[in-house]
């Protein structure tokens, strides 16, 4: 299984996925993620400790112990060879968020709204 086929698989699960989401926004207890997790997919425990094992496993999180607390970071390098691998791919949807982009704009424009950066 080549690497970036191991990224997908580790982020076709959601609950995997949310807690990527989490760890985008910053630094996180394990105990703030399995709560966040047990509310939004209604899990165990143990359930989001292995969901967050896979992730240290793969690459994706780091671990670190801070007293008796657990404190996981997310690693971007397997994020990395995902958005790499999609490169080849991005002319099939490039222009069309061109295109949004330009009609965002274009509406900022009309009600003299400040146009926001985009993240691209």
């Amino acid at each position: 299984m080549t690497a970036a086929a191991a990224a997908f698989d580790v982020l076709g699960d959601p609950v995997r996925r949310r807690i990527l989401e989490l760890l985008a926004d910053g630094e996180h207890a394990s105990g703030e993620i399995v709560a966040v997790v047990q509310r939004d997919f209604d899990i165990t425990q143990p359930a989001v400790s292995q969901h967050l094992k896979v992730l240290r496993d793969a690459g994706f999180a780091a671990v670190r112990a801070e007293g008796p607390r657990r404190i996981y970071a997310l690693d971007p390098a397997p994020l990395r060879e995902v958005d790499a691998w999609l490169d080849p791919f991005r002319r099939f949807w490039a222009h069309k968020l061109d295109a949004l982009a330009t009609e965002i704009a274009r509406g900022v424009r009309q009600r003299g709204e400040r146009p926001r950066r985009s993240r691209r």
